[in-house]
């Protein structure tokens, strides 16, 4: 029984009117760190770290510049002891030298305070203070030395990140917490009462900050724990009790698909919902791994959501039975291997080509209407099929391509068609 088009048309028709898209940011007021805007309508930043000794400054530099190349537009370095403290300013300095002027941020536990003091050239040096009310100081020290670091920020203009960690609770606002609770006629579970500890902690923190003179603009909160559902509601309420911006991520994530997977799917949920101004995905990189998979995480977990545009994305077959061959997956490794090499130099020559959608797909099924949907796209022949391979151009077939020769010869195509569309010749006078 064949369907009736009318019919059809009424099922279909109302999908055009349809809204797509993450919720309107949440708004927030924009910190400034270094060079890079975050919050207010900025739009939401990757950031990572280097897991180099610090006091190594060879070494640190050369993550930090693979990081910043990569793509991570904030890099935080650990600052645990004086050596590292007297190599941050070495280190910002030949990041300088290299045309590198990425924000440095320093990452603060327990010392932080004598660190400052006894290095000013770091505390100048740094674009950012990291500060954990965890664990920067205990008992009475607690309020002082939180001070002291507030007061640092102050003389050298410095924002700082007021991060809590699920792993370095403030015990004694917990217990505090806790002691609360079970007066309460209907006691909260102990989950509930500890995720209000860790705002607490956070806000009770940035409100100190404010008291000591440190403007709202430049303090980012962070409330990181390393559950999917409890980070969801963390930030979801944290979000309603603040207009703070806000740094998102789990903290040990883990390693490689576990990793990914709990990152992308906390993190996708609040910035579908407009939460969240900053990212880290924490990754426990592969043995040998280079630390720059967290920053392509994050890049590609922001563009398929729709929110930026780093790389030209690659739309590929999963493959089946039709498509016995391994050539289309080779073909997909390297157009997206292509992309992203260029990039570097086509996001300075070359504007807008990070927007570019590009296909690749493996047989007759849906290569042709995948290929038209995208701005370049082959279609590679399948088991059966005639050894062809169609490639479409905004959304008509321009070539068919045939041989030994198919991956150069569409990775040529990529290439004029990046010249032609976004070349300096075909940008608006």
């Amino acid at each position: 029984m064949n369907a009736d088009p009318a019919a059809v048309h009424a099922i279909v028709q109302p999908l055009s009117g349809w809204a797509f898209g993450p919720a309107p940011r949440r708004g927030t007021r924009q910190v400034r760190v270094g060079n890079v805007l975050v919050g207010g309508d900025a739009p939401v930043v990757v950031q990572s770290m280097t897991n180099t000794d610090t006091a190594d400054v060879a070494s640190t530099v050369k993550q930090v510049a693979e990081l910043w190349r990569a793509g991570s537009e904030v890099v935080r370095v650990t600052v645990n002891n004086p050596e590292s403290a007297n190599a941050v300013p070495r280190i910002v300095e030949k990041l300088a030298m290299m045309g590198i002027e990425v924000p440095v941020v320093g990452d603060f536990h327990y010392n932080g305070h004598q660190l400052l003091a006894n290095e000013p050239a770091c505390a100048q040096a740094l674009a950012k203070y990291r500060i954990n009310p965890g664990n920067v100081g205990f008992g009475k020290k607690r309020d002082t030395q939180f001070a002291q670091l507030i007061e640092f920020a102050l003389q050298y203009d410095k924002p700082v990140r007021i991060g809590a960690n699920w792993g370095s609770l403030d015990q004694s606002l917990a217990t505090r917490l806790m002691d609360e609770n079970a007066l309460r006629a209907d006691p909260w579970d102990a989950g509930r009462v500890l995720r209000e500890a860790l705002i607490r902690s956070a806000l009770d923190s940035a409100a100190r900050a404010v008291d000591l003179g440190l403007p709202a603009d430049r303090i980012i909160l962070s409330c990181k724990v390393s559950g999917v559902q409890e980070l969801i509601a963390v930030y979801r309420d944290l979000a309603q009790r603040s207009d703070f911006a806000l740094h998102l991520g789990l903290t040990e994530a883990g390693i490689g698909s576990k990793g990914i997977v709990a990152s992308s799917a906390a993190l996708a949920v609040l910035m579908q919902e407009g939460i969240g101004d900053t990212i880290r995905i924490s990754l426990t990189p592969e043995p040998g791994a280079s630390r720059t998979q967290e920053v392509v995480v994050a890049q590609e977990l922001l563009q398929t959501m729709g929110l930026r545009a780093f790389t030209p994305m690659v739309t590929a077959c999963p493959g089946c039975g039709r498509t016995t061959s391994e050539f289309f997956q080779e073909l997909a490794k390297v157009v997206q291997e292509h992309v992203r090499a260029r990039m570097p130099e086509w996001k300075i020559t070359h504007p807008g080509a990070e927007h570019m959608t590009l296909a690749v797909m493996g047989c007759v099924v849906n290569g042709p209407g995948e290929s038209r949907h995208a701005d370049i796209g082959i279609s590679l022949p399948g088991t059966g099929e005639a050894p062809a391979a169609p490639v479409f151009i905004d959304g008509e077939k321009s070539v068919t391509l045939r041989g030994a020769n198919i991956a150069h010869e569409f990775v040529d195509l990529i290439d004029g068609y990046v010249e032609r569309r976004y070349g300096r010749a075909a940008q608006p006078a």
